[in-house]
């Protein structure tokens, strides 16, 4: 009788450690992920990293103008341009931080991304929204103060708080992100390494875990109203504050001047928060994946591509510096030909 019982008694034993052995294998073993990306079909997979590649290329190349022409032009060494600079250079690290590896993987038979790097990829594009949505709040409230109190502008915008301003969106961003990704990537994955996405993103490797991930959405959920929704409101109370000012002038052109000083931030502002707020503030009723695809590309390439051309193509200033650079290397071309 002995023998009968203490037979099961140590099957049971045996078979509690091997489940607790694999277990523990699965989540340690665990060192790569397979990004599934857009397509399977080589043709279409060519197709797209030249697509990709042209736009990568104009985003760089736009946004490094931009940084050049503020930088050599000093009628634009003010404010505003200092936080358009900030935003430029926001811009294309977020796209280096997804568009390179994507590239990668259309030409790569294995879509692979080593555990460490899915970290890093995650922590850094995070960081970077956040620092985008901080930011364009401060250029909010940049614009509040020019239109609003345009006689104390450069008072109160000065160089000082423009630094602790740009230093705040950068501080908040990647603490932020430091906690998301530090969440995410404490849950276990057990032998779940496919990422049915473009990149690692925040939604799509939180659903591999292999348990209740309810507690890590309301986190989401959270991180989502304090980063995002805090300076949307912001932006909002800023653009009722100068609307409001805008149609108390009198003059007609006096209104349309102030309202182009604000039309590009706030086309850029409709582009960055619509995409991010219909993402991550109701993960529970979150997109479907092709979407959140197709959303991760808008906002990882085609936003930081159109941002230069939206504020080139809207702004006098930019374009009358762009109209001199042009006109001076046009000059200087002219000389070394003769």
């Amino acid at each position: 009788m002995d023998f009968v019982y203490a037979a099961p008694r140590c099957a049971v034993t045996v078979r509690i450690n091997l489940s607790l052995k694999e277990r523990t294998d699965n989540q340690t073993l665990l060192s790569e992920f397979i990004l599934l990306g857009l397509s399977h079909d080589w043709n279409t997979q060519v197709s797209l990293f030249v697509l990709f590649l042209v736009m990568y290329l104009v985003t760089v190349l736009g946004n490094f103008l931009i940084v050049v022409l503020i930088k050599v032009d000093s009628r634009l060494h003010t404010p505003m341009y200092f936080f358009l600079t900030n935003l430029s250079l926001v811009d294309v690290s977020y796209a280096t931080s997804i568009v390179p590896q994507l590239l990668v993987h259309f030409l790569a038979e294995h879509k692979v991304i080593s555990f460490l790097g899915c970290a890093a990829q995650l922590f850094f594009s995070l960081a970077l929204g956040g620092v985008e949505f901080v930011l364009l709040a401060v250029m909010a409230y940049d614009r509040y103060v020019a239109v609003c109190d345009p006689l104390r502008y450069f008072a109160i915008m000065h160089a000082g708080l423009c630094r602790m301003l740009a230093v705040t969106s950068c501080v908040s961003g990647s603490i932020n992100s430091l906690m998301q990704t530090a969440i995410t990537f404490q849950l276990p994955m057990c032998t779940n390494k496919y990422i049915d996405h473009i990149s690692c993103e925040l939604l799509a490797v939180v659903r591999l875990a292999c348990v209740d991930t309810s507690s890590n959405e309301i986190v989401i959920m959270a991180s989502s109203i304090i980063l995002l929704m805090t300076p949307f409101c912001l932006v909002l109370l800023s653009y009722v504050q100068i609307i409001s000012t805008i149609l108390k002038i009198q003059s007609t052109v006096g209104r349309r001047k102030a309202f182009h000083t604000c039309a590009s931030h706030l086309t850029v502002v409709a582009l960055c928060y619509g995409t991010a707020i219909f993402t991550y503030i109701q993960p529970h009723s979150s997109p479907s994946v092709l979407q959140g695809k197709l959303i991760s590309l808008f906002y990882a390439i085609l936003t930081p591509m159109l941002n230069p051309m939206i504020y080139s193509l809207r702004n006098k200033e930019v374009k009358g510096a762009w109209q001199k650079l042009s006109g001076q290397f046009s000059g200087l071309t002219s000389k070394l030909a003769i």
